[in-house]
């Protein structure tokens, strides 16, 4: 029988065909296709598309990645204590008995191969005795505020997605309680699922065993539950999003924020395109949520796996919503900003009208992130003038977060790349006494505003609107900073008044390097490089007013200060950063490397205090320069 989605009318499978009833592939077979596949804290990635193409967008996958996929459930279902998951069930051994049922909570975005990787994971927790709540289709946001908010009905969740890799890829999110896996829970994840793909030769053969003599009914009531699970899913994100724009869990603060935006915007109008790119927020809550606060709402490529362009919301796949929203704005001057998602939805990038202009613009990441930090700090401390106050982001965030955090008195902690060790720093902080209510990502855009755990693009646009809206909020910030506050307050103005610098955008090509030694070999290179050219440099460098420089290492939640092997540990793959201070010892300008974790390139970074294109580039050429003699030598 096939289910079919009730929002798009797309298949979302059949129970009558089981998707793992192929030959099965032999242990060399899967160890090679494992071969490609990235497993960090962040997410397993790899490409899924049957071809290898990592830009081909069919439905099709391979029998090796498919098993894969059910062995990646099984991995998930063992670390969660479930009987017929653990190494003497799978062997042919009794299982342990359980003391109750495990609970999943499983998602996936728009890819054209999410659905039959969303088949093969509730078919395969089914059939290992899990209770499987289906969402289908849905913003990662979404499923990770659904166990947020009632932790006690998902003992994890799985989320199908690739984030912003390209549509032929394809991979797993793994979490609980609103947020992805620490990285402690998700290297005992990982070493599950490898010892599982090593030692287990007959774990092919059980999974497929078990799937095909299960009870077909129990699996059919997970996909009949699929519109109910859903529909409370969206209906408990609207809350938590709520709950994060007002910081209050008071549903009387809910709707007294909604009043307050209705009022604001019967007021002065504001109109927002949402350009969805086929994504999974096209199955969400944005028009909804945001024309019940007041807001014009136009979608554009809002139906699931609609995509027109690439995934990544950066560059030139932001001009379509520019472009609409520059016809759009001519027409009526109502229309403001625009947002654009990634596949799984739970970052986007921002356009907005430039009313010095007339023209749309795109809105460069670390400025998003900046405008974020600048509104939810100021919030807070309106709210708390006088708690400790602090921000947790990555170490590649530029420093005009720094300036920022200073305005409102508040502390800025710093670790390595990646959305769990934020999070867990920022828990860190929390517990030491710090207020933190916003942490993130600077260096592609990525906030996340507490009590959420994960980027939202949602709350994103609600902090610009309450920076637009809540005049209180913008005049502490202008005041801080010396400013006079303006009559009107804009986004122009609004941008004119933070630090300037000049940063390498994340998805630039000047970003993206391709090394081939190891990490650690490379940066023990990179040092005496380093050291070298400092001294061939130094009077262009003294011109440029840098006098000396510090090195900062991050490795999850820590960061180190100092040069050398001393300060690394593990695979030495953690961010490295050369910080560069003027006379007195301040630091203006950074640059810093690491080997991303998610896909096979090495990012680089330079953040220049001020526009000085000349210094930014000299700069960026002299980082790029020892990276690659780093490499080669």
């Amino acid at each position: 029988m096939l289910f079919y989605d009730s929002l798009h009318h797309l298949i979302i499978a059949d129970d009558q065909i089981n998707p793992l009833a192929f030959p099965l592939p032999t242990q060399d077979e899967l160890h090679h296709e494992l071969s490609s596949m990235i497993l960090s804290s962040s997410g397993w990635r790899k490409v899924f598309a049957e071809s290898g193409d990592e830009e081909d967008a069919t439905c099709e996958i391979r029998n090796e990645t498919a098993m894969l996929t059910a062995l990646a459930a099984l991995a998930l279902a063992r670390t969660l204590g479930v009987p017929a998951a653990q190494k003497q069930a799978v062997l042919g051994g009794e299982a342990p008995k359980q003391e109750r049922e495990a609970t999943i909570l499983v998602g996936l975005d728009a890819r054209p191969t999410g659905r039959i990787l969303g088949d093969i994971v509730c078919r395969t927790l089914t059939a290992l005795g899990c209770k499987v709540r289906y969402l289908f289709i849905c913003a990662a946001p979404q499923i990770m505020a659904d166990c947020n908010l009632h932790p006690d009905e998902a003992d994890a969740f799985f989320y199908i997605s690739a984030s912003h890799n390209p549509i032929g890829h394809n991979g797993f999110k793994f979490g609980k309680d609103g947020g992805v896996y620490s990285l402690k829970e998700a290297d005992e994840l990982t070493r599950v699922y490898r010892d599982i793909l090593f030692q287990e030769s007959m774990a092919p053969a059980y999974l497929q065993r078990l799937t095909q003599e299960m009870d077909i009914q129990q699996y059919r009531t997970v996909l009949e539950q699929v519109a109910f699970e859903r529909q409370r899913s969206l209906e408990r994100y609207e809350t938590f999003v709520l709950t994060t724009a007002a910081k209050s869990i008071d549903s009387a603060e809910h709707e007294r924020f909604r009043q307050d935006l209705r009022q604001a915007h019967q007021k002065e109008p504001l109109s927002v395109i949402g350009e969805l790119n086929g994504s999974a927020r096209s199955a969400s809550i944005d028009k909804h949520l945001l024309t019940s606060l007041g807001l014009k709402v136009l979608l554009l490529n809002d139906r699931p796996g609609e995509v027109v362009h690439a995934i990544v919301p950066e560059g030139e796949n932001l001009e379509l919503c520019r472009t609409t929203l520059q016809e759009l704005y001519a027409k009526d001057s109502s229309y403001r900003l625009g947002y654009v998602p990634d596949n799984d939805g739970d970052r986007g990038n921002l356009v907005y009208i430039s009313e010095q202009s007339g023209q749309a613009q795109i809105l460069e990441a670390q400025n998003v992130f900046a405008l974020v930090v600048l509104a939810e700090l100021s919030q807070t401390r309106l709210q708390n003038p006088n708690k400790l106050l602090a921000t947790v982001v990555n170490c590649p965030t530029s420093m005009r977060i720094d300036h920022i955090a200073q305005a409102f008195d508040a502390e800025v902690f710093r670790c390595e790349v990646g959305e769990s060790n934020v999070v867990d720093l920022a828990r860190m902080k929390r517990e030491e006494g710090y207020l933190v209510p916003v942490l993130g990502e600077g260096s592609n855009g990525g906030n996340i505003t507490h009590p959420a755990k994960v980027r939202d693009p949602l709350n994103t646009l609600l902090s610009l609107v309450k920076l637009l809206r809540n005049r209180d909020i913008a005049k502490l910030w202008f005041l801080s900073v010396g400013k006079q506050v303006p009559r009107s307050i804009t986004l122009d103005g609004i941008i004119e008044s933070l630090p300037v610098y000049t940063t390498t955008g994340s998805f630039s090509k000047a970003g993206k390097m391709q090394v081939t030694q190891s990490h650690g070999i490379l940066k023990n290179r990179y040092e005496a490089l380093l050291q070298s050219d400092w001294e061939m440099r130094k009077t262009e460098l003294s011109a440029m007013g840098i006098h000396s420089f510090t090195i900062f290492q991050t490795e999850g939640t820590n960061c180190y200060e100092g040069m050398g092997e001393a300060y690394r540990h593990g695979l030495y793959s953690g961010g490295y950063k050369v910080a560069l201070k003027n006379r007195d010892g301040v630091i203006t300008d950074y640059l810093w490397m690491r080997g991303s974790k998610t896909e096979p390139v090495f990012r680089v970074v330079v953040d220049c205090q001020g526009d000085d294109e000349n210094r930014y580039e000299y700069l960026l050429a002299w980082h790029r320069s020892m990276i690659e003699r780093a490499d080669r030598a």
